[in-house]
C-alpha cells in the first residue's frame, strides 16, 4: 500500500470518527503528496519521505515559536499535527544507533578529522535518510570527527 492510498484510508477513517484534528493533519500530508506529484521531480517514495520529515521539523518549529509566545493552544495543535505525521514516517533511530552508523561509515570511508566532515556527510545523509534528522546525523558527524 502506498503513502498515499495510507493516507487516503485514514482519512476516511477519521471523517466518520469526526476527528477534525486528525483530518486537518491528514489532508496536510495528502496535499503535500499532491503537490510532489505536480512537480517537475515527480513523486517517489524517498521525495515523500523528505518531505514528511520537512513537515515535522515544520510544526516543531512553529511549536516552539508558539510556545515562546505563550500560545499553548496553538502549540498543542501544531505538535499534535506534527505526531501524526511522524506515525507515517519510518521508526526514527536513536542517538546511539546514529553514532554506531556514523562510526561505521568514518571507519569505511577512512575519515580522520573534520576537513573529511563533506565525505561523510554524503554518505550518512544517503544511508540513514529517512531514518533520522539531518541536523541529528550533522552533529553526530561533528562530535566523532573532532575527537
Amino acid at each position: 500500500m502506498t503513502l498515499e492510498e495510507k493516507v487516503n484510508a485514514d482519512i476516511k477513517t477519521a471523517m466518520l470518527a469526526k476527528d477534525t484534528k486528525k483530518l486537518d493533519a491528514l489532508r496536510a500530508i495528502k496535499s503535500e503528496i499532491l503537490l510532489l506529484k505536480s512537480s517537475e521531480k515527480g513523486s517517489s517514495e524517498d521525495a515523500e519521505m523528505k518531505a514528511m520529515m520537512k513537515m515535522v521539523k515544520q510544526r516543531k518549529e512553529t511549536a516552539e515559536i508558539y510556545k515562546g509566545q505563550n500560545r499553548p493552544e496553538l502549540e498543542e495543535v501544531e505538535l499534535f499535527q506534527a505526531s501524526v505525521i511522524e506515525s507515517f514516517l519510518p521508526k526514527q533511530m536513536s542517538i546511539q544507533e546514529i553514532e554506531a552508523a556514523v562510526q561505521a561509515i568514518i571507519t569505511s570511508t577512512g575519515a580522520a578529522s573534520m576537513t573529511d566532515m563533506g565525505k561523510v556527510m554524503g554518505v550518512a545523509s544517503k544511508q540513514l535518510s529517512g531514518k533520522a534528522e539531518g541536523k541529528a546525523i550533522s552533529d553526530t558527524v561533528k562530535k566523532l570527527l573532532s575527537k
